[in-house]
């Protein structure tokens, strides 16, 4: 007993002595009880606000490298090595797109190709789904007009299996009766809901506008529901026999994989001479004509008015492209453009407005488009109007140029994050037949168009007078402010109704 008292006795005292010890009171701190006097206020306080944090130093920009070969049967393989994740993104790209339609029968490509996954080989719809299923992978494919791409994004020890169903869907896909019908009433289904959409019905009715019906690029690659309608299965088979083959089409590998290995995998499983197929030719260019009519598609009550302005810009690689799309970003092409400046910041008409340069293997649209409450319908279009006329009037700025420049340039990297980014812009260099360094000419392109290119090719082809226009909104209002701007006499238009000739109507 003793012994313990001793060791408490020990314990308790080298407790007290490791309490630290209070610190001196301040001689400015308020007694207890007291309340402590407001802090009172400094002149600088807030002075650090006046001052913006300077950005830190741009990262370098480093562009993917592309690399191809090509098999013994004359199809490309394109590759792109990083190294970074055990992950591969792998595709096909097809050299023939919606402009590929024939006539009455616009949405016939994006029904192809979509049959392709309706399955393959020995698989069903089901069991090929299932079996895509079974190395975590969803494939997707993408129809545009120039061209399509299938392709899913695979670990990279799964990439072998993956190779061989994509081998299955484009070599051997069923095309089964039963299949066609569901494919068909899907997209039919879709194309309807899509068309509740103002934004589908603008696109539709600037295509028109812009290209023609007539024109390879005159509708979007849905079709319409009554073009999908007459679509049957022998009109399929006929495509994909008409436009696909190996000479046609392109392996897309893109990340844990270099140029060897990928064609060591084509080869395997890719080594097909079926069909005959040659990139079609591309779709002729078609002048702007000058504006003589404003184009509207009538929906009472709607809220907003969509406006869609523009007209058939360049084709891929034209020379005017880099300092055309300065020009084009300039007056719409991010925040601080004059368009979206004057829409959304000054005037409040809008949440935005932009403008985009989209070249094709033809010739691509050049656009600005916004959409703006309703009772601002005729001055928001006049706002559009006049920053188009103050491109000549207002020469563009140094500062605007080096914005513009910088803006575009430093996106560059964000096309490439991912597999499926690289996958991406690998297939677009092979729909578009551009070589495999555009990308590093497109950052040179920029950086080395002067200011007095820029301008030419904003009074060339940003001249308002060239610009198609095309309205979704409310017709009464519509009436009532857009005809005293005096832009051309307003036209219905329905795209929602089958296709019939201008000169019909």
């Amino acid at each position: 007993m003793r012994r313990l008292f001793s060791a408490l006795l020990v314990t308790t005292l080298a407790s007290c002595a490791s309490n630290p010890k209070p610190a001196p009171a301040n001689p400015d701190s308020p007694a207890l009880g007291e309340k402590a006097a407001p802090a009172e206020a400094t002149a600088d306080a807030e002075s650090f606000r006046a001052t913006p944090p300077q950005p830190g130093k741009a990262p370098d920009l480093v562009l993917p490298t592309f690399q191809s070969a090509k098999l013994d049967n004359g199809i490309t393989v394109l590759v792109s090595t990083r190294r970074e994740l055990p992950l591969v993104f792998a595709g096909v790209a097809f050299a023939a797109g919606s402009a590929q339609d024939p006539k009455g029968k616009e949405g016939l490509a994006e029904l192809t190709y979509r049959m392709l996954l309706e399955g393959a080989g020995k698989r069903d719809t089901v069991l090929l789904d299932n079996a895509f299923a079974d190395l975590g992978v969803s494939p997707a494919m993408d129809v545009q007009a120039d061209g399509a791409q299938v392709g899913v994004r695979v670990l990279t020890r799964n990439l072998d299996a993956a190779m061989a169903l994509l081998s299955d869907v484009v070599l051997r896909p069923t095309f089964s009766p039963k299949a066609f019908e569901r494919r068909k009433k899907q997209q039919l289904a879709d194309l309807v809901r899509a068309m509740g959409q103002p934004g589908v019905l603008a696109q539709m009715a600037y295509l028109e506008a812009v290209f023609g019906l007539q024109h390879p690029y005159g509708h979007l690659p849905d079709g319409t529901p009554a073009s999908v309608q007459s679509l049957t299965l022998a009109d399929v088979m006929g495509f994909y026999q008409k436009h696909t083959g190996p000479k046609a089409q392109a392996i897309i590998l893109t990340g844990d994989i270099s140029l060897e290995e990928g064609v060591a995998l084509a080869k395997r499983h890719f080594s097909w001479s079926k069909n005959k197929a040659t990139p079609p030719p591309p779709p002729p260019a078609t002048k702007a004509p000058p504006r003589q009519q404003v184009y509207v598609v009538p929906k009472p009550g709607l809220d907003q008015t969509l406006l869609l302005v523009g007209r058939a810009g360049i084709a891929a690689g034209n020379p005017d492209e880099y300092p055309l799309e300065l020009a084009t970003t300039v007056f719409g092409g991010f925040f601080g453009s004059r368009l979206n400046m004057n829409l959304r910041e000054n005037k409040g008409y809008s949440y935005g407005a932009g403008a985009s340069l989209s070249p094709r293997l033809g010739v691509g649209p050049l656009t600005a488009y916004s959409s703006v409450r309703q009772d601002v319908t005729g001055p928001a279009l006049s706002e559009v109007m006049n920053e188009l006329t103050g491109l000549t009037n207002r020469p563009i700025t140094a500062e605007e140029l080096e914005a513009a420049r910088e803006g575009l340039i430093r996106a560059f990297p964000g096309a490439f994050e991912s597999v499926e980014g690289l996958g991406a812009s690998a297939a677009a260099l092979f729909i578009t037949r551009r070589p495999l360094d555009e990308f590093n000419r497109t950052v040179e392109g920029l950086r080395d168009a002067s200011a007095a290119e820029v301008q030419r090719m904003a009074e060339q082809y940003l001249d308002p007078a060239m610009m198609q226009i095309v309205l979704v909104g409310d017709p009464a209002t519509i009436q009532e402010q857009v005809t005293p701007l005096g832009l051309g006499k307003l036209v219905p238009i329905e795209p929602d109704e089958a296709p019939v000739p201008r000169a019909a109507k």
